[in-house]
């Protein structure tokens, strides 16, 4: 099947990682794949080498020549699906119903304003959440699809590598390491999660508790600023935004996601690959990930005091507990979120929506 797969963002994320990983398992599939990316994207030089690449500039979601562009970009590779990701690129792609001509399919991540998305032909959600928001926004039930999302396998880090990172970061042999990762953005709420963090005693069990945040964002010199205002900077630590975050995933005791609006949850599936217990909040894509007890911890959304009592709750519980709660989400992960799961989850629609025509 010959895909085009648009995306407009420039700046690394979920949804972008993910575009990542799918183009290159269809191209390692077989299918001939074509990426239409900004020209100055972040992504670019991430690219597979097994696909097709071509940039447009896309300067916003109204913007007639790269919609023109798009479209004889789409018409010249002969595409028989078109995929776009997130609002901008959608929004530009603009595909005609007719009999014989490729089918439109927007993926959504995230509860989006449906006026941007109603003139695709066919919608995959990334989580149930989303598809039952758009079949309540009134698009056609018979046209919106759920697919989840998968990640790698995760790469092997030498136990040399990780002491020189455990060392550079300035963790005590002892210490508990709690990682959170993702863009210091509101949503995200790790203004939350600092709260908790002040709230809990230094040590727990007599080791030093200390937070990773590995992300970068618009938040985070107010979150530099909170920090030292709530006297915890000595507790945390400030990797940056990393483009392989598995080394410090490796060196995490537990996962938490703290989110005031989170999606679907791609943090959580990284951190089940590492075989972490995680901790998220009670908010959309972690609440139809997470069975508590099973595969994780749920607290409530934008409560500090629920929080630390969960995670002091999880530290303070047997080795064995922890474990069992990582087991747990590794056998969701290999059951429902694998690459050849979902990469054949979209062939198949694909197929499907191609001889619909």
């Amino acid at each position: 099947m010959r895909s085009v797969h648009i995306i407009g963002s420039r700046l690394p994320g979920g949804a972008e990682r993910f575009y990542l990983r799918l183009t290159d398992a269809l191209a390692k599939r077989g299918e001939e794949v074509l990426c239409i990316t900004q020209p100055n994207s972040e992504l670019n030089p991430q690219l597979s080498d097994e696909v097709r690449t071509r940039t447009v500039k896309m300067r916003s979601i109204i913007d007639p020549i790269a919609r023109a562009r798009i479209g004889s970009a789409v018409k010249g590779y002969g595409a028989q699906i078109v995929q776009t990701y997130m609002g901008r690129a959608t929004r530009l792609t603009h595909l005609k119903q007719q009999r014989k001509g490729p089918v439109h399919i927007a993926r959504l991540g995230g509860y989006y304003s449906p006026k941007g998305y109603r003139h695709a032909h066919a919608w995959v959600a990334n989580t149930r959440g989303i598809r039952d928001y758009l079949v309540a926004q009134g698009f056609a039930s018979e046209r919106v699809f759920h697919i989840g999302n998968f990640v790698d396998p995760p790469r092997p880090v030498d136990p040399p590598e990780l002491e020189r990172l455990r060392l550079k970061l300035e963790l005590e042999p002892d210490a508990w390491v709690i990682v959170c990762l993702g863009r210091l953005h509101n949503n995200k709420a790790f203004d939350v999660m600092l709260d908790a963090v002040a709230g809990l005693p230094e040590y727990i069990q007599s080791r030093p508790l200390r937070l990773l945040l590995v992300g970068d964002g618009p938040e985070r010199e107010a979150l530099y600023e909170q920090a030292k205002q709530k006297g915890i900077a000595g507790r945390l630590r400030w990797p940056g935004w990393q483009q392989q975050p598995e080394p410090y995933l490796q060196l995490a005791d537990v996962f938490v996601c703290p989110s005031r609006h989170e999606p679907l949850g791609n943090v959580i599936l990284e951190a089940w690959n590492q075989q972490i217990p995680v901790l998220a909040t009670d908010t959309g894509g972690p609440a139809e990930l997470i069975q508590p007890g099973v595969n994780g911890v749920l607290v409530a959304v934008e409560d500090a005091d629920d929080l630390a009592a969960g995670l002091q709750r999880l530290l303070e519980a047997e080795p064995g507990y922890r474990k069992a709660l990582a087991a747990g989400g590794r056998r969701c992960l290999e059951t429902e979120h694998t690459r050849e799961v979902v990469v054949t989850a979209y062939l198949d629609l694909y197929a499907r929506l191609h001889g619909d025509r």
